[in-house]
Protein backbone atom coordinates (compact mmCIF):
# COMPACT_ATOMS: atom_id res chain seq x y z
CA UNK A 1 0.00 0.00 0.00
CA UNK A 2 2.77 2.31 0.76
CA UNK A 3 4.61 1.73 -1.82
CA UNK A 4 1.85 2.40 -3.96
CA UNK A 5 1.25 5.50 -3.11
CA UNK A 6 4.74 6.65 -3.29
CA UNK A 7 4.74 5.38 -6.81
CA UNK A 8 1.53 7.67 -7.45
CA UNK A 9 3.29 10.72 -5.95
CA UNK A 10 6.35 10.25 -8.03
CA UNK A 11 4.07 10.19 -11.19
CA UNK A 12 2.61 13.18 -10.22
CA UNK A 13 3.50 16.21 -11.97
CA UNK A 14 5.26 19.02 -9.33
CA UNK A 15 6.15 22.72 -10.14
CA UNK A 16 9.44 24.46 -8.14
CA UNK A 17 8.78 27.56 -8.73
CA UNK A 18 11.30 30.39 -7.91
CA UNK A 19 11.90 34.26 -8.82
CA UNK A 20 14.99 32.93 -11.18
CA UNK A 21 15.69 29.79 -12.34
CA UNK A 22 19.57 29.09 -13.63
CA UNK A 23 19.62 26.54 -15.69
CA UNK A 24 23.55 25.83 -16.23
CA UNK A 25 23.49 28.14 -19.16
CA UNK A 26 20.90 30.88 -18.63
CA UNK A 27 18.78 32.44 -16.14
CA UNK A 28 14.69 32.39 -16.39
CA UNK A 29 12.67 34.93 -14.27
CA UNK A 30 9.15 34.07 -12.69
CA UNK A 31 9.26 30.68 -14.32
CA UNK A 32 8.66 27.20 -12.70
CA UNK A 33 10.43 23.96 -13.42
CA UNK A 34 7.79 21.41 -14.09
CA UNK A 35 8.81 17.73 -13.06
CA UNK A 36 7.06 14.02 -13.32
CA UNK A 37 8.42 10.45 -12.42
CA UNK A 38 11.72 12.56 -11.37
CA UNK A 39 12.32 14.15 -14.46
CA UNK A 40 12.83 17.54 -15.79
CA UNK A 41 9.79 17.80 -18.15
CA UNK A 42 9.16 21.73 -18.91
CA UNK A 43 10.73 25.14 -17.64
CA UNK A 44 7.57 27.28 -18.34
CA UNK A 45 6.53 30.75 -17.30
CA UNK A 46 4.50 31.17 -13.92
CA UNK A 47 1.65 32.64 -15.29
CA UNK A 48 0.86 29.69 -17.51
CA UNK A 49 0.61 27.10 -14.60
CA UNK A 50 -2.16 25.04 -14.35
CA UNK A 51 -3.96 25.01 -11.21
CA UNK A 52 -4.22 21.45 -10.99
CA UNK A 53 -0.61 20.91 -10.86
CA UNK A 54 1.01 20.57 -7.20
CA UNK A 55 3.16 23.50 -7.32
CA UNK A 56 5.94 24.36 -4.48
CA UNK A 57 6.61 28.24 -3.88
CA UNK A 58 9.97 29.46 -3.19
CA UNK A 59 9.64 33.17 -3.35
CA UNK A 60 12.84 34.82 -2.79
CA UNK A 61 14.77 32.20 -4.17
CA UNK A 62 16.30 31.19 -7.04
CA UNK A 63 17.03 27.35 -8.58
CA UNK A 64 19.90 26.24 -9.70
CA UNK A 65 21.59 22.74 -10.66
CA UNK A 66 22.62 20.31 -7.44
CA UNK A 67 26.33 19.75 -7.27
CA UNK A 68 28.45 16.76 -8.35
CA UNK A 69 31.63 15.95 -6.33
CA UNK A 70 33.75 13.21 -7.84
CA UNK A 71 36.64 12.50 -4.68
CA UNK A 72 35.30 12.23 -0.97
CA UNK A 73 36.39 9.96 0.91
CA UNK A 74 33.97 9.83 4.06
CA UNK A 75 31.72 11.80 6.45
CA UNK A 76 30.22 11.92 9.65
CA UNK A 77 33.40 10.13 11.73
CA UNK A 78 33.39 7.07 8.97
CA UNK A 79 36.02 6.70 6.37
CA UNK A 80 34.88 4.66 3.32
CA UNK A 81 38.27 2.80 3.36
CA UNK A 82 37.89 1.90 6.68
CA UNK A 83 34.61 0.99 7.29
CA UNK A 84 33.70 -0.26 3.19
CA UNK A 85 29.79 -0.70 3.60
CA UNK A 86 26.61 0.72 2.74
CA UNK A 87 25.79 2.42 5.61
CA UNK A 88 29.03 4.65 5.16
CA UNK A 89 27.65 5.32 1.81
CA UNK A 90 24.43 6.24 3.21
CA UNK A 91 26.24 8.75 5.62
CA UNK A 92 28.64 10.14 2.56
CA UNK A 93 25.25 10.66 0.57
CA UNK A 94 23.61 12.99 3.60
CA UNK A 95 26.49 14.91 3.97
CA UNK A 96 26.60 15.77 0.63
CA UNK A 97 23.43 15.89 0.03
CA UNK A 98 23.39 18.60 2.94
CA UNK A 99 26.22 20.18 0.74
CA UNK A 100 24.37 20.54 -1.99
CA UNK A 101 25.35 17.28 -3.74
CA UNK A 102 22.99 15.14 -5.09
CA UNK A 103 26.24 12.62 -6.73
CA UNK A 104 29.33 11.89 -5.51
CA UNK A 105 32.24 9.37 -6.22
CA UNK A 106 33.26 7.81 -3.13
CA UNK A 107 37.02 7.63 -3.22
CA UNK A 108 39.48 5.47 -1.98
CA UNK A 109 42.71 6.09 -1.60
CA UNK A 110 46.49 4.35 -2.46
CA UNK A 111 45.26 1.13 -0.45
CA UNK A 112 45.25 -2.66 -0.62
CA UNK A 113 43.48 -4.50 -3.28
CA UNK A 114 41.80 -6.29 -0.61
CA UNK A 115 40.32 -2.44 0.41
CA UNK A 116 39.39 -1.82 -2.77
CA UNK A 117 37.59 -5.34 -3.39
CA UNK A 118 35.55 -4.17 0.24
CA UNK A 119 34.71 -0.93 -1.34
CA UNK A 120 33.60 -2.31 -5.03
CA UNK A 121 30.90 -4.68 -2.57
CA UNK A 122 29.67 -1.93 -0.76
CA UNK A 123 28.72 -0.09 -3.93
CA UNK A 124 27.45 -2.69 -5.83
CA UNK A 125 25.50 -3.55 -2.14
CA UNK A 126 24.26 -0.05 -1.98
CA UNK A 127 23.01 0.30 -5.01
CA UNK A 128 20.89 -3.43 -4.72
CA UNK A 129 19.33 -1.85 -1.33
CA UNK A 130 18.38 1.29 -3.46
CA UNK A 131 21.08 3.53 -2.03
CA UNK A 132 21.26 6.80 -3.51
CA UNK A 133 23.97 9.70 -5.13
CA UNK A 134 26.59 6.92 -5.55
CA UNK A 135 27.36 7.58 -9.67
CA UNK A 136 30.15 4.80 -8.78
CA UNK A 137 33.68 4.74 -7.12
CA UNK A 138 36.93 6.52 -7.71
CA UNK A 139 40.07 4.82 -7.00
CA UNK A 140 43.02 7.85 -6.27
CA UNK A 141 45.72 5.16 -6.82
CA UNK A 142 47.89 2.72 -5.89
CA UNK A 143 49.40 3.23 -9.36
CA UNK A 144 50.79 7.17 -8.56
CA UNK A 145 54.32 8.05 -8.54
CA UNK A 146 55.98 7.64 -4.78
CA UNK A 147 57.22 11.31 -5.04
CA UNK A 148 54.08 13.44 -5.20
CA UNK A 149 52.60 10.58 -2.91
CA UNK A 150 51.43 13.47 -0.67
CA UNK A 151 49.47 11.75 2.30
CA UNK A 152 48.92 8.21 0.55
CA UNK A 153 51.39 5.13 1.81
CA UNK A 154 54.04 4.74 0.15
CA UNK A 155 54.27 0.96 0.62
CA UNK A 156 51.05 0.42 -1.49
CA UNK A 157 52.57 2.42 -4.12
CA UNK A 158 53.66 0.40 -7.38
CA UNK A 159 53.42 0.23 -11.11
CA UNK A 160 50.83 -2.26 -12.91
CA UNK A 161 50.99 -4.64 -14.39
CA UNK A 162 48.87 -6.12 -17.12
CA UNK A 163 47.44 -8.93 -15.38
CA UNK A 164 46.75 -6.88 -12.30
CA UNK A 165 44.96 -4.01 -14.04
CA UNK A 166 42.43 -6.64 -15.77
CA UNK A 167 41.52 -8.25 -12.56
CA UNK A 168 41.17 -5.15 -10.75
CA UNK A 169 38.75 -3.80 -13.61
CA UNK A 170 36.91 -7.28 -14.23
CA UNK A 171 36.29 -7.24 -10.11
CA UNK A 172 35.15 -3.90 -10.53
CA UNK A 173 33.39 -3.83 -14.04
CA UNK A 174 30.64 -0.80 -14.26
CA UNK A 175 31.58 0.22 -10.90
CA UNK A 176 35.20 1.90 -10.79
CA UNK A 177 34.15 5.13 -12.82
CA UNK A 178 37.24 6.81 -12.38
CA UNK A 179 41.29 6.13 -11.46
CA UNK A 180 44.11 8.77 -10.85
CA UNK A 181 47.07 7.31 -11.76
CA UNK A 182 50.42 8.88 -12.90
CA UNK A 183 51.20 8.81 -16.51
CA UNK A 184 54.97 8.25 -16.18
CA UNK A 185 54.55 5.11 -14.05
CA UNK A 186 51.88 3.02 -16.12
CA UNK A 187 52.47 1.78 -19.56
CA UNK A 188 50.20 3.19 -22.36
CA UNK A 189 48.75 0.04 -22.70
CA UNK A 190 47.41 -0.13 -19.05
CA UNK A 191 45.74 3.14 -19.85
CA UNK A 192 44.41 2.28 -22.76
CA UNK A 193 43.21 -0.74 -21.16
CA UNK A 194 41.39 0.81 -18.63
CA UNK A 195 39.83 3.16 -20.24
CA UNK A 196 38.50 0.59 -23.00
CA UNK A 197 36.17 -0.04 -20.09
CA UNK A 198 34.86 3.07 -20.00
CA UNK A 199 36.24 4.37 -16.94
CA UNK A 200 37.96 7.94 -16.81
CA UNK A 201 41.82 8.08 -15.89
CA UNK A 202 42.67 10.95 -14.41
CA UNK A 203 46.44 12.19 -14.18
CA UNK A 204 47.27 12.21 -10.20
CA UNK A 205 50.11 12.45 -7.88
CA UNK A 206 52.48 12.98 -11.13
CA UNK A 207 55.80 14.41 -11.09
CA UNK A 208 55.57 13.91 -14.99
CA UNK A 209 57.37 16.48 -17.04
CA UNK A 210 55.59 19.07 -19.25
CA UNK A 211 56.28 16.75 -22.32
CA UNK A 212 55.09 13.74 -20.95
CA UNK A 213 51.76 15.29 -19.39
CA UNK A 214 51.36 16.91 -22.62
CA UNK A 215 51.68 13.45 -24.64
CA UNK A 216 49.18 11.93 -21.76
CA UNK A 217 46.62 14.66 -22.34
CA UNK A 218 47.34 13.92 -26.31
CA UNK A 219 46.87 10.00 -26.11
CA UNK A 220 43.32 10.69 -24.10
CA UNK A 221 43.71 11.18 -20.44
CA UNK A 222 40.84 13.99 -20.38
CA UNK A 223 42.00 15.45 -17.16
CA UNK A 224 43.49 15.46 -13.84
CA UNK A 225 43.60 15.28 -9.89
CA UNK A 226 43.83 18.11 -7.76
CA UNK A 227 45.19 21.30 -9.52
CA UNK A 228 48.77 22.43 -7.49
CA UNK A 229 48.23 19.74 -5.40
CA UNK A 230 50.83 16.47 -5.40
CA UNK A 231 51.72 17.34 -9.21
CA UNK A 232 54.84 18.64 -10.83
CA UNK A 233 54.71 22.16 -10.59
CA UNK A 234 54.54 25.03 -13.53
CA UNK A 235 58.83 26.45 -13.16
CA UNK A 236 60.39 28.97 -15.55
CA UNK A 237 62.52 26.24 -17.07
CA UNK A 238 59.99 23.39 -16.64
CA UNK A 239 56.44 23.93 -16.91
CA UNK A 240 55.33 20.63 -15.13
CA UNK A 241 52.26 19.22 -15.58
CA UNK A 242 50.31 22.49 -14.03
CA UNK A 243 52.02 23.81 -17.12
CA UNK A 244 50.44 21.24 -19.25
CA UNK A 245 47.35 21.88 -17.61
CA UNK A 246 47.18 25.09 -18.26
CA UNK A 247 48.37 24.76 -22.25
CA UNK A 248 46.29 21.55 -23.64
CA UNK A 249 42.89 23.01 -24.61
CA UNK A 250 41.33 19.17 -24.12
CA UNK A 251 42.74 18.68 -20.22
CA UNK A 252 40.15 19.26 -17.34
CA UNK A 253 41.26 19.19 -13.71
CA UNK A 254 39.36 19.49 -10.89
CA UNK A 255 40.85 22.01 -7.85
CA UNK A 256 39.99 22.43 -3.71
CA UNK A 257 39.48 25.76 -2.82
CA UNK A 258 39.35 25.21 0.79
CA UNK A 259 42.06 28.19 1.16
CA UNK A 260 44.34 25.35 2.25
CA UNK A 261 45.23 23.33 -0.08
CA UNK A 262 45.76 25.92 -3.11
CA UNK A 263 45.41 29.73 -2.41
CA UNK A 264 42.48 31.44 -3.42
CA UNK A 265 44.79 33.46 -6.19
CA UNK A 266 46.28 30.41 -7.38
CA UNK A 267 42.60 29.53 -8.62
CA UNK A 268 42.66 32.99 -10.13
CA UNK A 269 45.22 32.60 -12.26
CA UNK A 270 44.34 28.89 -12.99
CA UNK A 271 41.20 30.00 -14.31
CA UNK A 272 41.84 32.56 -16.43
CA UNK A 273 44.05 30.07 -18.05
CA UNK A 274 41.92 27.46 -18.31
CA UNK A 275 38.17 28.90 -18.01
CA UNK A 276 35.74 25.90 -18.36
CA UNK A 277 38.19 23.31 -17.98
CA UNK A 278 38.14 23.84 -13.97
CA UNK A 279 35.78 22.39 -11.78
CA UNK A 280 35.14 21.31 -8.46
CA UNK A 281 36.39 18.68 -6.11
CA UNK A 282 36.05 18.83 -1.74
CA UNK A 283 38.46 16.05 -1.74
CA UNK A 284 36.93 15.56 1.85
CA UNK A 285 37.74 13.65 4.46
CA UNK A 286 36.61 13.00 8.13
CA UNK A 287 38.23 11.91 11.52
CA UNK A 288 39.36 8.98 11.81
CA UNK A 289 41.94 6.83 14.06
CA UNK A 290 41.74 3.13 12.63
CA UNK A 291 43.39 2.08 9.19
CA UNK A 292 46.47 3.63 7.42
CA UNK A 293 44.91 6.88 7.08
CA UNK A 294 44.71 8.52 10.72
CA UNK A 295 42.98 11.79 9.48
CA UNK A 296 42.92 14.89 12.07
CA UNK A 297 41.52 18.28 12.09
CA UNK A 298 43.31 20.57 12.24
CA UNK A 299 42.40 24.05 11.66
CA UNK A 300 39.31 23.79 9.42
CA UNK A 301 41.57 20.59 7.22
CA UNK A 302 42.46 17.50 8.20
CA UNK A 303 46.29 15.94 7.97
CA UNK A 304 48.06 12.44 8.48
CA UNK A 305 51.07 11.93 10.05
CA UNK A 306 51.87 16.03 9.77
CA UNK A 307 50.51 15.67 5.57
CA UNK A 308 47.56 18.13 4.85
CA UNK A 309 45.63 15.01 3.74
CA UNK A 310 41.64 16.21 2.83
CA UNK A 311 39.70 19.10 3.44
CA UNK A 312 37.16 19.79 5.77
CA UNK A 313 34.98 21.34 2.27
CA UNK A 314 30.89 20.40 1.24
CA UNK A 315 30.20 21.45 -2.42
CA UNK A 316 28.03 24.82 -1.10
CA UNK A 317 31.16 25.69 0.78
CA UNK A 318 33.03 25.03 -2.47
CA UNK A 319 30.74 27.33 -4.58
CA UNK A 320 30.23 30.25 -1.68
CA UNK A 321 34.69 30.13 -1.90
CA UNK A 322 34.34 30.70 -5.31
CA UNK A 323 32.37 33.61 -5.50
CA UNK A 324 33.31 35.33 -1.97
CA UNK A 325 36.97 34.30 -2.02
CA UNK A 326 38.03 34.13 -5.77
CA UNK A 327 35.86 36.21 -7.03
CA UNK A 328 33.95 34.35 -9.76
CA UNK A 329 30.33 35.46 -11.10
CA UNK A 330 27.47 33.20 -9.32
CA UNK A 331 26.66 31.46 -12.48
CA UNK A 332 30.33 30.41 -13.32
CA UNK A 333 30.80 29.23 -9.47
CA UNK A 334 27.66 27.16 -10.00
CA UNK A 335 29.10 25.35 -13.57
CA UNK A 336 32.20 24.74 -11.62
CA UNK A 337 29.86 22.99 -9.21
CA UNK A 338 27.27 21.31 -11.17
CA UNK A 339 28.16 21.24 -15.44
CA UNK A 340 31.14 20.94 -15.60
CA UNK A 341 31.64 17.56 -13.43
CA UNK A 342 29.01 16.07 -15.04
CA UNK A 343 30.81 16.47 -18.04
CA UNK A 344 33.66 15.01 -16.89
CA UNK A 345 31.25 12.30 -15.58
CA UNK A 346 30.17 11.59 -19.43
CA UNK A 347 26.62 12.30 -18.14
CA UNK A 348 25.46 16.27 -18.48
CA UNK A 349 22.60 14.96 -20.68
CA UNK A 350 21.05 14.52 -17.08
CA UNK A 351 22.93 16.45 -14.58
CA UNK A 352 24.20 19.36 -13.77
CA UNK A 353 21.64 21.56 -15.92
CA UNK A 354 17.87 22.02 -15.47
CA UNK A 355 16.47 21.04 -18.76
CA UNK A 356 13.69 19.09 -20.25
CA UNK A 357 14.60 15.02 -19.84
CA UNK A 358 17.03 16.21 -16.96
CA UNK A 359 17.18 14.90 -13.55
CA UNK A 360 15.00 16.72 -11.29
CA UNK A 361 17.61 17.32 -8.70
CA UNK A 362 18.53 21.31 -7.34
CA UNK A 363 19.52 23.08 -4.95
CA UNK A 364 17.31 26.15 -3.42
CA UNK A 365 19.27 29.22 -2.75
CA UNK A 366 17.81 32.38 -1.24
CA UNK A 367 19.01 35.57 -3.06
CA UNK A 368 21.70 35.88 -0.37
CA UNK A 369 23.43 32.71 -1.89
CA UNK A 370 22.87 30.91 1.87
CA UNK A 371 21.56 27.55 0.83
CA UNK A 372 17.66 26.81 1.73
CA UNK A 373 17.06 23.14 0.37
CA UNK A 374 18.15 20.52 -1.69
CA UNK A 375 16.09 18.58 -4.00
CA UNK A 376 17.12 15.13 -5.19
CA UNK A 377 13.73 13.38 -6.56
CA UNK A 378 16.01 12.02 -9.39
Amino acid sequence: MIEGLLLLQAMKETAYLADKIFTGSEWFVDHAVITKDNVVTAIVPASTLDRSIEVKNYSGHFLAPAFIDIQIYGAHKKLFAVYPTPHTLSLIYDYCKKGGASLFLPTVATNSLTVFHQCIDAVRAYWQQGGKGVYGLHLEGPWINKIKRGAHIESFIHTPTESEVSQLLEYGKEVIKMITLAPEVCSIDSIKRIQAEGIIVSAGHSNATYKEATLAFDNGISTATHLYNAMSALQHREPGMVGALFNHQNANCSVIPDGYHVSFEAIQIAKSAMNERLFVITDAVTDTAEGPYQHEWKEDKYECNGVLSGSALTMYKAFYNLVQQVGLEVEEALRMCSLYPAQVLGCSDTNGKIAPGAAAQFIILKNNLELAEVITAG
